[in-house]
């Protein structure tokens, strides 16, 4: 039983393990289809769309539309490109599979100027571009299928083990995969969005200025307990990521 386990993992690690996140060439455990996720990106944001407040035919919204379009272009990817301004005051955005571009009224309180609102949209289509969704889906759905084959293992031992692994192993996922996981997508996208601001022609001084803006006033979390890096760290390695590109221009 335990030979099989292995070899099952071991094959869908290597089957998965096919994809490459733009820019970075990081290796991606992807295991939905194209087809299924932007299948789950559109019901999401109609679903987001129905429930939310859409500003439209304002300076605003049209700021929103224009420095996104303007992003998309460079990413040369043949999404239905779509970028919406919710009334909301919660200082976020987000992109669903697809292509799909929620920016809230309450980042452009953060966002001072063009270039800022394009560190923010180039970083949302980052997790687009690099899949993102898609692999925390398929993140969890092997983190379920280990815990779900481990339990068959256990099953023939004392059921306070197979209590006790379900407790360590929930909590072990947690902070020692799914977290870290989902702080290197973070900087993924940061790395992401900073190439394409550099390609759309934005200044790329101003998502250094757009990360303090968002820093400001707000604890410092431990990294470890958190999906984010801490904004101290974001800032750095932005900083780090703007530098080689100037480098690799001179």
């Amino acid at each position: 039983m335990k030979h099989t386990f292995i070899l099952i993992l071991l094959s869908i690690f290597f089957i998965a393990c096919t994809h490459k996140a733009p820019y970075t060439n990081r290796a991606q455990m992807i295991l939905i289809s194209n087809q299924q996720e932007l299948a789950l990106g559109e019901q999401s944001y109609e679903k987001t769309l129905k429930k939310s407040k859409v500003i439209t035919n304002t300076k605003e919204s049209k700021r929103v539309k224009d420095i996104g379009r303007k992003i998309a272009q460079v990413t040369k990817k043949d999404y239905n490109w779509e970028f919406n301004l919710i009334e909301n005051s919660a200082k976020n955005a987000f992109c669903l599979p697809g292509g799909k571009v929620v920016v809230y009224t309450g980042i452009l309180q953060i966002a001072k100027n063009d270039s800022q609102l394009a560190t923010v949209i180039s970083h949302e289509i980052a997790h687009a571009l690099a899949r993102h969704g898609a692999e925390r889906v398929s993140a969890g759905m092997l983190s379920q299928g280990i815990q779900a084959i481990s339990n068959i293992v256990l099953a023939t031992q004392d059921s306070k083990y197979n209590k006790m692994f379900n407790i360590a192993y929930g909590l072990g996922a947690q902070y020692g995969v799914l977290m870290p996981y989902g702080r290197l997508q973070e900087s993924e996208a940061d790395e992401i969005g900073i190439y394409l601001m550099h390609k759309a022609g934005y200044d790329l001084n101003e998502a250094v200025k757009f990360w303090e803006n968002m820093s400001k006033g707000e604890k410092e979390n431990f990294e470890f307990l958190s999906t984010h890096p801490n904004s101290k760290t974001r800032i750095e390695n932005i900083k780090k990521i703007i530098s080689k590109l100037k480098l690799s221009k001179k």
